[in-house]
């Protein structure tokens, strides 16, 4: 039997409009050092998004969106920090920002397979 390893995750939110505090839920990325794992994973509900900000600019979100899971992959095009190690990636995408594009508070929890647990979060905390 497989040892169980302690990883980290965070929710990622949009939050049309920072003042009112609201949010919908995009995505989940989750840190697991012993299995150098860093992923996020997203999916942006456009009909959620705009019942709560007719006007906002979708393209502008799924850009920011799409950088954290760059940034999070380690790609080229994501700019300098997704040259940093994994551990400071993580905590990068985690820290505490009042923009557009946030996450919730780190949780930790133990697996066996962090992509298989990245996937079971994604399905039921975002969709």
């Amino acid at each position: 039997m497989q040892e169980k390893q302690l990883f980290e995750y965070a929710v990622i939110r949009v939050v049309p409009c920072v003042e009112r505090e609201e949010f919908i839920n995009a995505g989940v990325v989750l840190y697991c050092a012993s299995q150098h794992f860093l992923k996020a994973v997203i999916a942006l509900n456009h009909a959620r998004v705009h019942a709560l900000c007719t006007d906002i600019d979708i393209t502008e979100i799924e850009k920011r969106l799409h950088a954290f899971r760059d940034i999070a992959a380690g790609l080229k095009h994501g700019g300098p920090i997704a040259t940093l190690p994994i551990a400071s990636r993580f905590r990068w995408l985690t820290a505490v920002r009042s923009t557009i594009v946030q996450t919730s508070a780190v949780h930790p929890g133990l697996c066996i397979n962090a992509e298989e647990t990245l996937q079971k979060l994604y399905a039921q905390l975002v969709l």
